[in-house]
């Protein structure tokens, strides 16, 4: 058994763990101690992403439309594939533990 607020070894940069994986689907536990997306860097993601706030807070900004969210301890959603996004900010004085479901377009609602 594993807990999922757990330090991870401290490294350089986030931390990046595969829970669960198949085919289609994959759970990751990510850990990030004020990371952002780099400078004009945008995801955009074949697969559609459930993403939660397990402990610290985040900023998300999508592109189009021009949209900030701010998520904290317990927020959630679900980015459609292919929605332009980035990490605006992380906790800096703290980790912020998200847990992310990535899951095949073919036959799924969002």
């Amino acid at each position: 058994m594993e807990n999922l607020y757990n330090p991870p070894p401290r490294g350089e940069g986030e931390f990046v763990e595969t829970l669960a994986a198949t085919g289609t689907t994959r759970i990751e536990r990510i850990v990030s101690h004020g990371e952002t997306s780099p400078e004009g860097f945008w995801y955009d993601q074949d697969d559609h992403e459930f993403v939660a706030v397990l402990q610290g807070s985040a900023r998300l900004r999508f592109q189009t439309p021009d949209e900030e969210v701010t998520m904290g301890p317990g927020d959630h959603l679900t980015i459609a594939a292919h929605r332009r996004h980035r990490i605006e900010w992380t906790t800096p004085d703290g980790p912020t533990v998200w847990l992310a479901v990535f899951f095949a377009v073919e036959n799924s609602v969002v």
